[in-house]
């Protein structure tokens, strides 16, 4: 019999479990009612369908001294078009790559969503956001580009209620009309305008495929600007259509070898002299904020450029000479100049090319550099306890079947680190780097900013004289030099100081956007002067005697095979410069052109001018040092009277190499030789 007893004693078992129960209910209740207070208060803040997009205002970037540089226009180059004049390609592209299930969901896609999410996480198949046509259509027309939860919400719901109202050709019509193309273009008859000089209907298959993969990121994407990109996200939405049927695999594979007919970017005569800088500045932005908010919000982007500084950097390559014009049209050789404060990475200067075309060398392009390497040899060398004064033996050396050679194959017997590296001596440099392991340069040349570098590959002891696997840009170059001007601490590079909304709330600033792994010690202040004043030697009685400027600086040559490229990397206290020139396809020599050359007279027709306006002092002497004695007279008279030999010391290592790694590395030891 069941009794008021029994009954007590049950409850009383069950009593813990039954309150927590309770109190899981009640949280539950109170979590769902917030969630629905919070979708109520995104939806009364709803704008209506039937509205227009937000009003577009253009964007400004000033440089470092609040001074205007720039508008980024927001009057949109627009040609609506009819989607009955749309071709079926045209339209198929679109929902292959943007949204295959465009015609079977409401607006938002649940599947698609979760498809999105396992792609991404096994990174299988094309990246994926999960966004519908709608749901972008209802972003770009009605919405701001900042990342909310509410935001988010508020496009869900308005995707719902464009379904509601218009038909699905309508909503896709609207979209193609609407998203940004890049190079000024909005709408899909102005981008085969601008990228091809048709109409949209004139366009094949392979044109097709090409517009449809630019919305997702109209400038990296851009055909102007990185044309082999450009290549493969058009062929991975042919892919896409293949898959989808909407193409046979015959078409797709016939669209690829077809030719794009892309037609001559026009030249840009309106802020010319900026538009590196301005180029990178806006990939930046572009690729956080998206290419609408760039465009159309009105930012305001304060930018680390300073425009006298960019101006001489400017004058400066106008030194280049004119050895030839290539099947683009473009004057060879091309040039670079990156120009940064080491102190806090502020990128003061910044010239890609000869600004005949889009393709921005100066951080875009990645090339040997000869024996403007050597620099993380020796510091690593002064970290393992040796010293600008250690001597090495400039001998006939091999290691497993390799011979690095000097200049016309002589040698100079016993000398000094700060010798060797002053006159670019190949068999010392290779010595030292095989004295403290080549995994150790690699390690410090990463934590100097150099990315490029493969840390199998790459170490061999050709690595010591600039034999990489695929090389370095010269906005690393500069930003590594930088650590020695530093006392020894990194700066990761910045253009941007702050970026401030149209209404003047600051969205950023240079501390959140640095972040707090921005600095980093790599040497300690002694290795860092004892660096410094070795790289003084260049300068001053070495292979960089053209860069002399008549105040304290710093830096090193660096040449490559066949003169394909050639570099001068320098600084003095205040500011750390880069200067690089080559022929783009890497095919043609310089001729009798070296880095101590032109790229070294570059560097001092624009330090020259950079430095007028700051004091003229000495590199800081880190507390109990003394300041390193200058070279012997005698031996700075032996330097000069040999320094055309010199020039050349990086051209004459043997074409036997030593057993490496990789065979690229191998022929590239040869190939970055010569200064």
């Amino acid at each position: 019999m069941y009794t008021p007893r029994r009954r007590a004693k049950h409850a009383k078992k069950r009593g813990p479990l039954h309150r927590i129960r309770i109190f899981l209910a009640l949280v539950l209740v109170v979590i769902a009612g917030l969630g629905f207070g919070y979708i109520f208060a995104a939806y009364q803040s709803l704008p209506a369908v039937s509205n227009n997009m937000r009003p577009a205002v253009s964007s400004q970037v000033f440089d470092i001294h609040g001074r205007l540089i720039t508008t980024l226009h927001s009057d949109q180059n627009r040609l609506p078009i009819d989607i009955n004049k749309v071709p079926q390609n045209l339209q198929d592209a679109f929902i292959a790559a943007e949204d295959n299930r465009f015609y079977d969901h409401i607006g938002i896609d649940p599947i698609g969503i979760v498809r999105a999410v396992v792609t991404n996480l096994t990174n299988r198949g094309i990246a994926q956001g999960g966004s519908t046509i709608t749901q972008q259509l209802a972003k770009n027309a009605f919405l701001s580009p900042e990342q909310t939860l509410k935001r988010k919400i508020q496009e869900a719901m308005l995707a719902l209620e464009i379904e509601r109202k218009y038909s699905k050709k309508e909503i896709l019509e609207m979209y193609m009309n609407q998203i940004y193309f890049g190079q000024g273009a909005y709408g899909i008859q102005t981008a085969a305008k601008t990228y091809f000089g048709k109409d949209v209907d004139q366009l094949n298959v392979a044109q097709c495929a090409m517009l449809a993969g630019l919305p997702k990121s109209p400038n990296y994407y851009s055909p102007f600007n990185n044309p082999d990109e450009a290549e493969n996200r058009k062929n991975t939405v042919l892919d896409q259509m293949v898959k989808y049927k909407y193409i046979s695999q015959a078409e797709g594979e016939e669209a690829k070898k077809e030719d794009m007919g892309l037609t001559k970017k026009k030249a840009e005569t309106e802020n010319e002299e900026t538009s590196s800088f301005i180029d990178y500045v806006s990939t930046i932005v572009a690729k956080k904020y998206g290419d609408d908010a760039l465009y159309k919000e009105g930012l305001k982007i304060y930018t680390t450029m300073d425009a006298e500084k960019q101006h001489a950097a400017i004058r400066a390559l106008r030194q280049l000479p004119d050895n030839y014009t290539d099947e683009k049209g473009l004057t060879q050789p091309q040039g670079a100049i990156v120009s940064i404060d080491p102190k806090n990475g502020h990128i003061l200067a910044m010239v890609g090319g000869r600004g005949q075309d889009s393709f921005n060398r100066a951080y875009q392009a990645v090339r040997q550099p000869g024996s403007a390497f050597k620099p993380f040899v020796y510091v690593t060398a002064l970290q393992h306890d040796m010293s600008p004064s250690t001597t090495f033996e400039d001998k006939p050396i091999t290691y497993g079947g390799w011979s690095p050679k000097n200049a016309g194959g002589g040698y100079r017997g016993s000398m000094s680190m700060s010798d060797a590296l002053a006159l670019s001596v190949n068999t010392i440099a290779v010595q030292a780097a095989d004295k403290v392991g080549t995994k150790n340069i690699i390690a410090n040349a990463k934590k100097m900013g150099i990315t490029t570098l493969d840390e199998s590959k790459d170490q061999n002891l050709a690595m010591a004289l600039g034999g990489l696997t695929r090389g370095v840009s010269p906005l690393e170059m500069a930003s590594a030099y930088g650590t020695f001007a530093n006392k020894g601490v990194h700066v990761k590079p910045t253009a941007i100081i702050k970026i401030l909304d149209r209404n003047g709330n600051v969205i950023e600033d240079e501390s959140s956007l640095k972040g707090s792994q921005s600095e980093t010690r790599v040497m300690s202040e002694k290795e860092a002067y004892e660096m410094t004043a070795m790289l003084e030697g260049v300068i001053n009685h070495g292979t960089g005697t053209a860069a002399a400027i008549n105040r304290p600086a710093a830096g090193k040559t660096g040449t490559t095979d066949d003169n394909k490229d050639a570099w001068f990397v320098g600084y003095t206290p205040d500011i750390v410069t880069a200067v690089w020139m080559g022929d783009d396809g890497g095919s043609h020599s310089l001729g009798e052109v070296y880095g101590g050359t032109i790229p070294a007279e570059i560097w001092r027709t624009y330090m020259a001018s950079a430095t007028e306006d700051s004091k003229n002092t000495d590199f800081d002497i880190p507390s109990g040092m003394e300041r390193i004695k200058e070279t012997s007279r005698e031996e700075k008279s032996t330097s000069k009277s040999s320094q055309k030999s010199e020039a050349a010391t990086e051209k004459s290592t043997t074409t036997k190499q030593k057993a490496a790694p990789t065979q690229q590395n191998k022929q590239q030891a040869g190939r970055n030789n010569k200064e």
